[in-house]
């Protein structure tokens, strides 16, 4: 057995729990410290650490009483449950310190912003609705969040997350009452939840400067662009076939003030399409080529005339074969190279490829619980298991 102390006697807290020697060991030792200050009661330091170490190494499922069991007498299931889902401690100082950390050590390029579905069987756990998901097809029984990611070519980990929450739940005070919703939290639209997760993250939490990559086609793209039209963030969005824009582009002079869906003015501007060539920063990983054409636009605002956001650029990329569905987006980096954009699309692939492959694995669906709290203290903590799997890989 090993021990670790990351928190020194002299500074009242616990030493690190005795567990079996692993590859996270030692990345763990150097995020324990900046992650779980904020943690003022050695107990609270003790049993966060038991989880994310169950998070990390227990088979199966990533339930409170698998962590447990991993524990050994060392901390009991109805411990592990306080901590998790009744207790007081603040999920949000551990989330900015978990991406001041990423942001010290790894060349973050660029925030990534992806919906998060999770299906439940029940209907009692906080935000659990029946409704139909777009970007899957179908109807399911599920909770919904937001994710904000800091990513890189190497390397990608969650770093915020906000639950969608409609007014089914919210003005319904028995079932708000049973989960502990707070008091000041209101219903929003996911476009609004998404803007909100995404001021906190970029704005509000002094991270150094980063493009923001928005991956989903299930917001209003011109609401969530006016969310950002003051503070001047450097955003690629995903937009819908059907997003409504007006071409402004000489290049078109045909289509030139004309509004029309973004699929439509991108097979207008399908002789537009160049080769988009950029190296990858991965070791054996190589040149990639993609076709990207891109194209001057405004958003249309009520009466015809252009929307006071400005110029926007629309991409479209597709694989250097020119086969397959062409990916649409939409930048306020009017200046940027097609081959930088493509790039930064790219990024959103990388995330939803850890997610399956990283995330999964360390339980991020996996509590069962039913409170506010406790799902923000899970994914919160699952989020960081999810950034040491991804930092051992990068260090070896």
């Amino acid at each position: 057995m090993t021990y670790l102390d990351v928190c020194p006697e002299t500074t009242g807290r616990a030493a690190f729990p005795p567990v079996a020697p692993s590859s996270h060991e030692v990345v763990l030792g150097e995020l324990a410290p900046r992650l779980l200050a904020s943690l003022n009661r050695s107990d609270q330091h003790r049993k966060a650490l038991y989880y994310l170490r169950g998070l990390l190494e227990a088979e199966g499922r990533k339930s409170i009483r698998t962590i447990a069991a991993l524990s050994g007498d060392h901390v009991s299931e109805q411990n592990l449950h306080h901590f998790v889902s009744s207790s007081t401690w603040d999920w949000v100082p551990m989330r900015r310190a978990l991406a001041h950390h990423l942001t010290a050590i790894a060349q973050v390029q660029a925030w990534v912003a992806r919906l998060l579905i999770i299906p439940k069987t029940g209907q009692h756990s906080v935000g659990v609705e029946r409704r139909f998901f777009p970007s899957l097809g179908q109807v399911l029984n599920a909770q919904r969040a937001i994710g904000v990611w800091a990513a890189s070519e190497d390397m990608t980990a969650p770093v915020n997350w906000r639950l969608h929450l409609t007014r089914t739940w919210l003005e319904d005070h028995r079932r708000r009452s049973q989960v502990a919703i707070p008091d000041g939290v209101g219903p929003e639209t996911l476009t609004e939840c998404l803007g909100e997760a995404c001021l906190e993250t970029v704005l509000a939490w002094n991270l150094s400067p980063r493009p923001l990559v928005v991956d989903t086609c299930e917001v209003e793209v011109a609401a969530f662009l006016q969310e950002f039209a003051d503070p001047g963030v450097p955003l690629l969005v995903r937009a819908d076939t059907g997003t409504s824009l007006t071409v402004a582009d000489p290049l078109l002079s045909a289509s030139e003030g004309q509004t029309m869906p973004a699929d439509q003015i991108m097979a207008v501007a399908r002789d537009l399409r160049r080769p988009a060539r950029w190296t990858d920063r991965r070791p054996d990983s190589g040149r990639h080529t993609h076709l990207a054409a891109t194209v001057r636009v405004t958003l249309p605002a009520a009466g015809g005339s252009a929307a006071p956001y400005g110029e926007l650029t629309l991409l479209g990329v597709e694989d250097a074969c020119g086969r397959g569905r062409t990916q649409l987006w939409l930048t306020n980096m009017t200046t940027a190279q097609p081959a930088l954009l493509v790039r930064l699309t790219r990024l959103a692939d990388k995330v939803g490829a850890d997610f399956t492959d990283i995330s999964e694995a360390v339980g991020m669906r996996d509590f069962t619980g039913r409170s506010f709290g406790g799902w923000h203290r899970h994914i919160t903590l699952a989020s960081a298991a999810h950034a040491i799997v991804a930092l051992s890989r990068r260090a070896r």
